[in-house]
């Protein structure tokens, strides 16, 4: 193969890698659900109907298809369960998300701004929960927000409480183990873009006359939007279809569609319901990427 050849041939095969990999483990497990979302449960194996019958041929296609029907989504539709439990997922994800901004911005801005020798130790220290099982982590937590746990001993030892405050199996809990868990989601990101700020800006500003906030509020973090947002959709995202931490820091009344998903799943053993909820999900999630794209894509022809 001569060079000539080769190298189209490389850059085929490295744009397409990505849309294989694509194909293989989203599109395809995608319209597999899908498909099942529009089945009807069954005790069977698959438990759900129809599935198609190869030996019929065209005949065996035509009649799977026609068997298909919407009859799940009616139903999400109508049992308001569902729409808690949507309208809990994103309350819960934007109001962590909402203290993810408060508590990541100053520590992004406080290591994007640290000696370069420190900056990657700063870098180091955010990365590190990474290296522990994440199940264990969230354990962890338990066992600081119980009644007898660790906050509650310090809390009383010090002489701030008279009783055990009920933490674990709130609301506040889930909030306080979605912060923890999805925190250097958006640090990260947002030290990324804050460390490859000009310095000289903020300088001008303040030779100006410029306050601190004042530098911050009209300099620094219209700068730094775009790692900002894209911090708060990666910890969004995942987190409107969190399982694990609803379900060991909330207790068994915290409604999220990630354990309506698995309820209905592994509980009630409605693989098409699931299904459902699942593609719904997917809307959730995707609804915000898209829009995001559509920003930047505004913001970037704002800029030409």
């Amino acid at each position: 193969m001569s060079v000539s050849t080769a190298r189209p041939l490389g850059r085929w095969l490295v744009r397409a890698l990505p849309l294989i990999w694509l194909a293989l483990f989203f599109l395809v497990p995608f319209v597999i659900t899908l498909k099942i979302s529009f089945s009807t449960p069954a005790t069977a194996q698959p438990p759900y109907l129809p599935v198609i019958d190869w030996s019929n041929g065209l005949q065996g296609w035509r009649e799977f298809f026609y068997a298909l029907d919407l009859t799940n989504y009616q139903m999400l539709a109508a049992d308001s369960l569902y729409w808690e439990a949507t309208l809990s997922s994103l309350v819960y994800a934007a109001a962590a998300t909402a203290v993810l901004v408060l508590i990541g911005t100053p520590m992004a801005l406080a290591m994007a701004r640290a000696r370069p020798g420190l900056q990657p130790i700063l870098v180091a220290m955010v990365v590190v929960p990474f290296w522990t099982s994440f199940l264990i982590r969230v354990y962890a937590w338990i066992a600081i927000l119980k009644p007898e746990g660790l906050l509650n001993a310090t809390l009383l030892k010090l002489g701030l409480i008279a009783q055990p405050l009920e933490i674990l199996n709130t609301p506040l809990a889930v909030i306080i183990g979605l912060t923890y868990a999805y925190l250097p989601f958006l640090v990260l990101p947002l030290y990324a873009v804050l460390s490859r700020l000009d310095p000289a800006l903020p300088e001008a500003a303040a030779d100006l006359g410029a306050s601190r906030m004042r530098i911050f509020c009209t300099v620094t973090l219209p700068l730094a939007m775009p790692g900002l947002v894209a911090g708060a959709l990666l910890c969004f995202i995942p987190m409107v279809g969190e399982f694990i931490i609803p379900d060991l820091l909330g207790g068994s009344e915290t409604l999220m569609l990630g354990r309506m998903l698995w309820i209905e799943f592994f509980s009630n053993r409605d693989w098409p319901i699931a299904s459902a909820v699942a593609v719904l999900l997917l809307i959730l999630i995707v609804g915000p990427v898209v829009m995001f794209r559509g920003a930047e894509e505004r913001r970037e022809e704002a800029l030409r």
